[in-house]
Parts: C-alpha cells; structure tokens; sequence
C-alpha cells in the first residue's frame, strides 16, 4: 500500500475542531511564491498550482522512468498547503483578497534531493509544456504553533482563528506571526466535489510562550 502522509502523520493532517499546540519538525517542500486574489480565474494562484501538481506527479511517477530516486518508496501525493499574509496587516483581511501574498506548497518525500527536484522541474515542463521555472526546493521549520481543523468556506476562517486566539490567552501562549513565521493552511477537501459547507482545512498559527 502507498505511503500516506495524512495517515502517517495524523498528528499534522487529521488535528481535531478544537485547538491544540503542536511542535512542527522541518519538511522540505514543492514551492511556488505568488501574490493576488486565489479565485482568480486562470490567475497567479491557479497558475502556480498547476506547477506545483505537475511536479509533485513527475517525482511519484519516476519509478516508471529512467530516473532511479535512492531510497524511493510509493507515496499517495501530500494535499495542497499555503502560507498567506498582507502587507500591513497583523491578521488577514478575507474581504481583500487582491492584497494576498503567498507561498503555495506541496509537501516532498524525505528521499528527494535538490537534484531529483531539479531533474522534475525539467521534465514537467517538457511533458506538460508549462512553465515551471518559478518553483523552488523549501525547507521550512515552523516549529511551536498552534492548529485545528476549519469546517467550511475560507471567508468563515476569522471564527476558527478567534478561537484558536481563545485558547492561547487561556493557555499562556500569544501568537507569533512575522515575515518568516506565517499564517498556515492545508487543504484537505477537493472544492470541485465537496460543498462548501463541508471543506476541511488546517489552519496552523506560529505561537510562543507570553513570558
């Protein structure tokens, strides 16, 4: 059975609709850095997607390639990941969605290297014929955070982060977003065959301790 990260690492994927504090250990990731409104049709957000797809399938296809990957083991593709912010702004304004900046990601295998992603970024774009010169190879290492699981449309995440905000004023903690600790979300639903009502994403906020 192919490796799945949602079922692995349930502790990052599947957190409960209640927060809880999480230590987030270092991944290594498909990126593709953008700003302006998501919805967009055929914008930046939808083009960078579709970049970052092609890519995430060129590595789980390369078995049935001449590319020999060390260590190589079938994976499920990990769900769709962001991290958002404005500029100007502490929180995040949904009503003005043009002002979004963003890094959209797809988590990698361990076993990737710098090499085997440079070889799939040149091998998407040939077979897909896109342009995929905008992604890059991103580590990142969120570290102390708290999460929970959003139920619902994107414009209702202030009622999740209010009460993500609850908890961390009960338990000690404030949140600590700055330019390298941002607003993070996993998308865990497909929106082409779920409702609305029913979307499922992670929202993960950088904290620390108040003292």
């Amino acid at each position: 059975m192919a490796f799945d990260f949602k079922k692995a690492y349930k502790a990052l994927y599947q957190p409960k609709n209640e927060p809880g504090i999480i230590t987030v250990p270092p991944a290594n990731y498909i990126a593709v850095r953008g700003e302006g409104d998501p919805n967009l049709e055929g914008g930046a957000y939808q083009q960078a997607i579709s970049v970052l797809y092609a890519i995430a399938y060129t590595l789980k296809m390369s078995y049935k390639t001449d590319r020999r990957i060390d260590g190589f083991f079938e994976y499920v593709v990990p769900p769709l990941e962001g991290f958002w912010w404005q500029d100007g702004t502490d929180g995040i304004d949904y009503s003005n969605k043009s002002s979004f900046h963003w890094i959209s990601v797809i988590r990698l295998p361990d076993f990737v290297t710098r090499q085997d992603f440079a070889w799939a970024v040149e091998n998407a774009a040939k077979k897909k014929k896109l342009d995929c010169s905008a992604a890059e190879f991103l580590t990142i290492e969120e570290g102390l955070c708290v999460q929970m699981l959003h139920l619902g449309t994107f414009d209702t995440e202030p009622e999740t982060v209010a009460q993500m905000e609850r908890y961390l004023e009960e338990h000690g903690y404030v949140t600590d977003i700055s330019h390298d600790r941002l607003h993070h979300e996993i998308y865990l639903s497909d929106p082409r065959k779920t409702a609305p009502e029913r979307w499922k994403t992670v929202i993960r906020h950088p904290i620390r301790s108040k003292t």
